[in-house]
């Protein structure tokens, strides 16, 4: 008579075993949501409920153009990146990024555990992919600043411009150490030597924030919402490829490899980097991405970086020839190397498909995904991903703000070169005078926006003209800072007639190369094309004459320098293009100096301080400088 009172208990046991599980669950689920719990036991949390599709999705990197938020949460996608040009709508503004960002977070957030993804762009002389961002002068420029408190300064300002369209990760800084200038990516390099290099590691903390003294060596450090992600590429060896050929082959020791191509990566680790791209080139050999030697066993167990090894652009692609070849191959050697995230960007199905097969069929072991798994979690925990993904637009008025044009017109002075000024020091030709009857601006370069930016501007091989996006082009510059009476004529291309019979009392001649980006810019002669030099003749054999250079690199000029009075380096100052007039007319002095070798001839390549055959145009560190004029 009493058995059916004792289902009374059990019932109420039943529904109090139901509370605790679901109490419990509901604690532990707070763990990894919790950014009170310590970092690991958030990581360890997380990734312990995790599928292998999850950990898979968080491997992979897609294109913009090929992410949506239904996708972003049918295979748990972990990142997305613009290449370099690809954009939500041409000139689009900072909401129409941030937007569009938000949309695919939204996906990410809809999935099972609400991982949030990660959006990277390339960010490499300030956010410069968007319409009326802030363009600072590339890299080269700033080797020759010689100012790493500058280059932190640049590296904030770019974060916040990053931010300010709502995304949190940039591919930057390159730490290449360019030892050839045939490179088309030289431009993105500091400096031939590596010590430049290190010192320009500055940008780091500029764009991550500065790392507490107590921090961890090698983890990775992203301060909040003002900074963003940074990523130390190309690992390794990219800027020191056979002739400069792009995506080729580093032939050298291992103690050159260490002492020249390494040491920026030091220091970046030390500073918190949060990321490492590895590079499309080989060393001795054997490619970069599928190098288990330098990704696991040097980078991530002699160097103890902590964050996460990220693929270049179709990176894993390009370890067989031809590229795509047998991809399960590409896939196999890249994440046994050591690459955590996979930049695919477009074939994405074919790229977990073949990573799941290889997991499952013990091609790869499970400890190698939760390894990649934990890295990028890492990553996004310490940036603050997880309390905030969704950018909102208290930002948004930093794009292109005037503050940072300033920094960058700063940037622009600092880094023009001074390599000739007059035939003798008693009679320099600059600075210029500001109160002239009439003076001649001469050159292709002289009014077009696009060539003085280069490439990795709007498009990511550049583009010319003055339509491209906000900035201040060298001869509005120069019409700017003259005197209001003197008379400023410009002429792109002058016949040595004109030039004659119109009693010009100086010329400034801007020439140099077209935009170009990596391959695109590899170059065995190195010249200046027409109508540059011809402009030089028929200009600066009629009248004194100063010819400012707009190049990524050193290029041919010997044959001109007799006849021309004065020579600037000007590199590609980007969209702030009146630091150039600054210092032509003395408002400012000239104080750069070469951060790389300036040769005679292409046949001198490869040559450094220190060959048997070091004899340049105008030596590594050469620089002179003026006195600014007293107003």
């Amino acid at each position: 008579m009493a058995r059916p009172r004792r289902s009374i208990p059990i019932f109420f046991v039943g529904i109090l075993l139901c509370f605790c599980l679901a109490a419990s669950e509901k604690a532990e689920h707070v763990k990894y949501k919790d950014p009170k719990q310590p970092l690991n036991v958030r990581i360890k949390d997380l990734i312990g409920r995790m599928t292998l599709e999850e950990k898979i999705g968080q491997m992979v990197q897609i294109e913009r153009a090929v992410a949506s938020a239904e996708v972003m949460k049918k295979y748990f996608i972990g990142s997305v990146l613009s290449g370099g040009g690809s954009v939500p709508a041409p000139k689009a503004s900072a909401k129409t990024w941030l937007n569009m960002v938000n949309e695919f977070q939204k996906g990410s957030l809809s999935t099972r555990l609400g991982i949030p993804m990660i959006y990277g762009i390339d960010a490499v002389h300030g956010h410069n992919n968007v319409y009326k961002a802030t363009i600072f002068p590339h890299n080269i420029g700033l080797g020759a600043t010689r100012d790493p408190a500058l280059v932190k300064k640049i590296g904030a300002a770019t974060a916040l411009e990053v931010r300010a369209t709502g995304i949190p990760y940039a591919f930057a800084p390159c730490l290449a150490v360019c030892r050839d200038p045939r490179w088309g990516r030289c431009y993105e390099s500091y400096s031939e030597d590596h010590k430049i290099v290190q010192a320009m590691t500055e940008i780091i903390p500029g764009l991550q924030g500065d790392i507490p003294s107590n921090s961890r060596k090698g983890v990775p450090f992203v301060a909040g919402k003002k900074n963003v992600a940074a990523c130390a590429k190309h690992y390794v060896g990219d800027g020191g490829t056979t002739r400069g050929i792009n995506e080729n082959n580093t032939v050298i020791d291992r103690h050159g490899l260490l002492s020249i191509h390494m040491p920026a990566y030091y220091n970046s680790i030390i500073k918190g980097v949060s990321t490492v791209m590895t590079s499309y080139s080989s060393w001795n050999g054997v490619k970069n991405h599928a190098n288990h030697e330098m990704v696991t066993n040097f980078l991530k167990k002699t160097l103890r970086f902590r964050g996460f090894v990220i693929s270049d652009w179709e990176g894993i692609d390009r370890i067989t020839s031809p590229p795509h070849a047998n991809y399960t191959y590409s896939i196999l050697a890249s994440i046994n190397a050591g690459l955590d995230m996979i930049m695919v960007p477009n074939n994405y199905k074919e790229f977990i498909d073949g990573l799941t097969y290889l997991v499952k069929n013990k091609f790869i072991p499970m400890s190698r995904i939760d390894d990649a798994v934990k890295r990028i979690l890492r990553v996004k925990f310490v940036m603050g991903l997880f309390e905030d993904p969704l950018a909102d637009d208290s930002l948004v008025d930093q794009l292109g703000s005037q503050e940072h044009r300033e920094l960058a017109r700063e940037a622009v002075r600092k880094s023009l070169v001074l390599l000739k000024n007059g035939d003798s020091a008693d009679a320099p030709l600059l600075p210029l005078p500001k109160k002239a009857p009439k003076i001649l601006v001469a050159g292709s370069h002289a009014n077009n926006l696009g060539y003085q930016c280069g490439g990795w501007t709007i498009e990511w091989q550049g583009q010319g003209g003055n339509n491209i996006t906000d900035g201040t082009t060298i001869l509005t510059a120069i019409k700017k800072t003259v005197d209001p009476k003197t008379k400023v004529v410009y002429k792109e291309k002058p016949d040595a007639e004109f030039v004659k019979s119109n009693d010009f009392s100086y010329a400034i001649v801007v020439v140099g190369e077209h935009p170009y980006a990596e391959t695109n810019g590899d170059s065995l002669n190195l010249t200046i094309p027409e109508p540059g030099p011809s402009t030089i003749g028929n200009v600066c054999g009629a009248v004194k004459c100063v010819v400012v250079v707009i190049s990524g690199r050193p290029v041919v000029i010997q044959p001109y320098v007799r006849y021309i009075d004065a020579i600037v380096a000007a590199w590609l100052p980007g969209s702030e293009g009146q630091g150039v007039a600054d210092v032509l007319f003395g408002d400012y002095g000239f104080t750069g100096k070469l951060s790389f070798t300036w040769f005679k001839t292409v046949d001198q390549l490869p040559m450094h301080v220190g060959d048997s055959h070091y004899d340049p145009l105008f030596p590594f560190g050469f620089g002179l400088t003026t006195k600014p004029t007293k107003a």
